[in-house]
Order: structure tokens, then sequence, then C-alpha cells
């Protein structure tokens, strides 16, 4: 959930590091700080809540480490011991010549903490990283060399971890080292970057080196050396990034979020391109490898996922077992890990995860792998620790996404399922050459769709303006779009903090229809298809509790007028294609309603972007 950066270089890197950070903030925190080598010392500064704080702190110091050209840096989300100064990275040893930041859970540190204790060791911190600080100074006196010293210590310590640590007798000496958490390496013509993703440094350089579990790297700003656990070396493998600075910039809209719901229709028309050509021409998808044999071996699909990809799991589900026929389960990732994996090599997994590096996911799918199942990953990453589990990979090509709320990851990742379906079932022979050939050409047409609904999105602002002072919130849906009501509810609570749920329709009279009254809002997920007259039932009956009712529907049936407060019209669509149609106006509407509360809606409290802590 955390975000580090480090520099060795020739370069000041005090900006180096405050940028790096704030390139970072999307992935959530509540605390920051940096550490820099100085003349004589490695001096730390912290300061809880937003990065201006410790720019605010580091104001009057700024002189005094200008001339600085190695350091590291952290925001923090916590998750040991509360937001504050004393528990915000950096930490130290108890003389403070060794420092070190952390993003992770090491889950060994009370039997560790006790150890160093009793060694004589004394912590300031509540936090579990501070027993990395002086597990690895101990290990330091003994070898006098820090690479040592680290690869001492990782053998001690259990969890994950994203590690960069310094000490102040080896002042150009920068060592790193991974477990099931991201850390990359740039490689500038200055220096060595080192950070927790690509979008801290690639302002800087856009060639970097991807760092495999417990391999330790050691940075100067002349070289990288990389090393496995037990100090063989290791050749490290250069790659370019295919990302530019001006996907970081907000483009004249006033949250990330918003231009992120914008962007929406060219993702999809960059998943499009090279998988799908037109209506006639079969899905390309070249690195899944799902042969007609492979296919006729499987007697299950289990899809992993958590928050916004697992509404995208549940659509996928409803897809893949109309189309192919073959029985899917959808779970959660943190359900599934904690329970037998009984999996086989006849079952397909599928995981996904819009940052590649969900801690959970990542578990379950090498739990998975490990009983023989073929992986399949669908990721915006496809450089991801997950990725790289992969037999089949689906990358979703949705480009950063800075927003902590899900919007054009999700719509990529829907776009994504219904390729993998249409793939499978033209493998399969399991779906009509009709139904097929007029999915495709809906497909085709959905860009330009969502486009007419954002270039009519007033009545949204309106209707959102109306419910913005509501305490709670209930959606409805049933059939293909009750993973759609449950998103567009986990949208509004993400980022306006209202209490809102998702139902489906049906199970409205078995206990929540006892909530609805004229204070309760209910938005009805309204598609044409086989449950729309069965939607509209349920909707009577939460107008006859006096609820104030909301229709999201591509109906021109004139009986909603009577029925509906407000009535949000988007274009017509196959029903099977209305969850990609029907989420855009749920993502306006609570961005809306956050925006006229007032709302921190790019990084609402408490949530982090990537979750790389189970």
């Amino acid at each position: 959930m955390c975000g580090i950066v480090g520099y060795v270089g020739t370069n000041p890197v005090l900006d180096i590091l405050l940028d790096g950070l704030e390139q970072l903030e999307y992935r959530g925190y509540d605390s920051s700080g940096i550490a820099v080598k100085c003349d004589e010392e490695i001096k730390v500064y912290k300061a809880v809540g937003k990065l201006k704080n410790l720019r605010d702190e580091l104001s009057s110091h700024a002189y005094e480490i200008s001339k600085s050209t190695m350091g590291i840096g952290h925001i923090r989300w916590a998750t040991h011991g509360a937001p504050t100064t004393v528990n915000a990275h950096p930490h130290t040893c108890n003389c403070g010549s060794l420092v070190v930041v952390h993003n992770g859970i090491i889950e060994n540190y009370k039997e560790l903490k006790a150890k160093l204790e009793k060694d004589g060791c004394i912590f300031r911190s509540q936090t579990d990283t501070e027993t990395v600080a002086h597990l690895v100074a101990q290990k330091y006196a003994q070898t006098k060399d820090l690479t040592k010293a680290v690869e001492l210590a990782t053998k001690e310590i259990e969890g994950a971890y994203a590690l960069e640590i310094m000490h102040n007798d080896e002042p150009e000496k920068l060592v790193i080292t991974k477990r099931n958490a991201p850390l990359i390496i740039g490689i500038g013509h200055d220096g060595y970057y080192a950070a927790s993703d690509i979008p801290a440094f690639i302002k800087h350089t856009n060639k970097a080196i991807y760092l495999s579990d417990n391999q330790i790297a050691t940075l100067t700003k002349d070289s990288v050396k990389i090393q496995d656990v037990d100090g063989n070396e290791v050749k490290p493998k250069i790659e370019q990034l295919p990302w530019e600075p001006v996907a970081l910039s907000k483009m004249g809209y006033k949250h990330y979020m918003l231009k992120e719901i914008h962007e929406q229709p060219d993702v999809i028309r960059n998943i499009l391109v090279g998988k799908l050509h037109t209506s006639d021409s079969p899905v390309e998808l070249n690195e899944v490898k799902l042969t007609k044999e492979t296919l006729k071996t499987l007697n299950r699909i289990q899809v992993i996922a958590c928050g916004t990809s697992l509404h995208a799991a549940m659509i996928g589900k409803y897809l893949i077992e109309d189309l192919c026929g073959i029985p899917v389960d959808v779970e959660a990732s943190s359900e599934y890990i904690y329970r037998k994996t009984v999996t086989n090599a006849h079952t397909l997994v599928i995981g996904v995860s819009q940052s590649g590096e969900t801690a959970d996911t990542l578990t379950a799918i090498k739990q998975s792998k490990a009983k023989g199942s073929h992986i399949l990953i669908i990721t915006n990453r496809p450089d991801s620790a997950m990725a790289r589990e992969a037999d089949s990979l689906l990358s979703v090509n949705a480009g950063i996404e800075v927003s902590v709320a899900a919007t054009k990851s999700y719509i990529a990742q829907l776009t994504s399922f219904y390729l993998l379906a249409l793939y499978m079932a033209e493998i399969k022979g399991s779906a009509s050459d009709e139904t097929i050939k007029n999915l495709k050409s809906e497909m085709l047409l959905l860009p330009q769709k969502i486009e007419q609904i954002l270039a009519n999105k007033d009545y949204i602002q309106t209707c959102a303006r109306k419910y913005s002072g509501t305490r709670d919130f209930i959606y409805i849906a049933r059939g293909v779009n009750y993973p759609t009501a449950l998103e567009g509810a986990l949208k509004l609570k993400e980022i306006s903090y209202i209490n809102a749920t998702g139902y489906p329709a049906g199970e409205l009279k078995h206990g929540p229809i006892a909530m609805l009254d004229e204070t309760m809002p209910v938005l009805s997920v309204l598609m044409k298809g086989s449950v729309y007259e069965k939607l509209l039932s349920n909707s009577e009956e939460a107008k006859a509790r006096n609820a104030r009712m909301i229709a999201l529907t591509n109906s021109t049936d004139k009986k909603l007028d009577d029925l509906f407060d407000y009535i949000i019209r988007v274009p017509e669509v196959d029903e099977m294609l209305s969850p990609i149609i029907a989420i855009v106006p749920l993502q306006l509407i609570a961005y809306y309603i956050a925006e006229f509360l007032g709302k921190d809606v790019d990084q609402p409290r408490n949530l982090a972007k990537s979750v790389t802590v189970e």
C-alpha cells in the first residue's frame, strides 16, 4: 500500500524524492518522510498527513540538504501503529547510522523484536519496520558490509517487503531488496532510481530493471549489482518502459477520477485494437494459451479478485457461463487463500487485479498454480508480479490510473472479459455465429455510446446534487447487472463516505425493504432485456414504501415517468453488453456527489490504490 522511492547519483536528491513521492500519492497514505545522506550524517525528516506537511517541514532545512545526492523516501499507509511522526518512515537503528524504508508486512516482527530487545535494541515506534532497521544494523556490526548485512537479515525475515536501506559508513551505496512486494530500478544517465512504481521516476528515465523476489541490488552513482539471496551474481535484464510523464497530468480536469472516466471510450478502443478487427473476424488474444484441447479438459473455472475487480469477475461469470457453458465460481481472494485449495489441472484459474500486485490475489494464484491449474491473469500491469506467474495473460491496456477509485480499469477489465468469453466460445463452438457476430458488432460501437453519455452529463450532475445530502443509498439490479449495482454502490461509498449498498432486486423483500421510507434513495439499473419486467415490479414495490426512486435505463417506456423521480437514460445496447454502458453514469453520480460534499475525490481516506498487504 505504501510508496517508496530512492536515488543515488550526481543530481541533488531532495526534489527527486519529493517529486517521486508526489507521483506515488495515488497509492494512498497518511504520513511521509525522507532520509538523505549529508556530509557527516544521515538526516531524517517526517510529517503526518499530506505531502505538503513534509514540504513545510523541509522548508527550513532545504539549504543544509541541498547538496545531498543520495536518499530514500516513503509515504505510509498505517498497518502497525497509528499514523504519527514516530511511526512514519524512514526508521533508523539506535545510533541513527542505518536507515530503512519499507513497503509490506513483516509477519514475524514480534519474535524478531523480542530477540533484538534482549540484545539491547531500544524501539521507539510501534511499527514492524523498525525491526528491520535494528536487525540489519546488528548484521552490519558483524560484517561491515551493507549488502552482506541485508543478505543475512532477510534470511530471518518472514512476510512481504520491499526495502531500501542506507548506512552512514557507506556514503555512496543504496541497497534494496524485495519479496512479494513491487520494487523497480530506474536506470538514468545521472544515477540510479528505486521505487515501488514506475511513475516515481518515469520523467527521469524510461529504462528499468524489475527486481525478482529475494534478489538484492546494490546501487551506487556509477553501477548496479544484483545478487540472489545466497550472494550469487545475477545478470540484470533491462527493459524499456512504455509510459510517458504526460499520463500523470490531469489534462485540465478538476480531478484524476473525472479525467479517467472521460478516458474510457479510448480505453475500450485501445483494448479492441489488434484483438477485434471486425464483427466477422475472430478474436485474437495472442498471450492467451487456451487451445481447443485445453478447453475440452476443463470442468470448471475459478475467478479470484478483490474489490472492483471482484465485480468485474462476477460479470465475467455471467458471460463465460452463457457463451461457453462452463461453470464458473467467483470468490474474493481474501477468502480463497484461507481454505483448502481444491483446484487441479482441469481447472482454469483467472486472477483479476488492476495493479497485478494485490497481495491476496497473488497468494491465491500461487496456491492454485501449485495444484497444476492453468493460470490466466487479467491486469493493467503486464510487468507485475502476478503477470509473471501467468500461463496466459490478458493485459487490459488502461494506462496509468491515478485516482484510488477504479473507473477506467474496471471498464477495461469488463471489456477484457467480453473478449475472453467470445474467444473461448469461438474455440469451443459453444455459441451461434449470429450471437457472436452481433456481440462483436455492438462492442465496436461501445466507445461512441459512452461518448454520448459523457457529452450529456448535465442531468446526471443535477441528479447527484439532489441526493448529495442523503446518508444512505440503495442500488438494485438483476442478472448481469447485479454486479453493476454493487460497483455503483462501492464507488459512492469509496469517495463520498455515504452508506451505499447494492442488492439483487429480488432480495429487497427478504429484509432490506424494511429500510425503505421517504428518506431512502433507490437507484434501479433497469436495462431492457430478460429481467426488465421483474426489475420494474421490484421498483414498484420500493415506490410503494415511499422510497425516492431513480432509474438508470435504456428504455423509453412511458410508465417509468410516474414511477421514478429521476430517469437517467443511456443509449440502446444489448442486455449482455449493458454493464459497460450502465456503469458510466454510476461513476459520474459518485463523482459529483463527492465533489458537492467537498471530499478528496482522488485520495479518499483510509484507502490505497495498490493493496500489497493481506
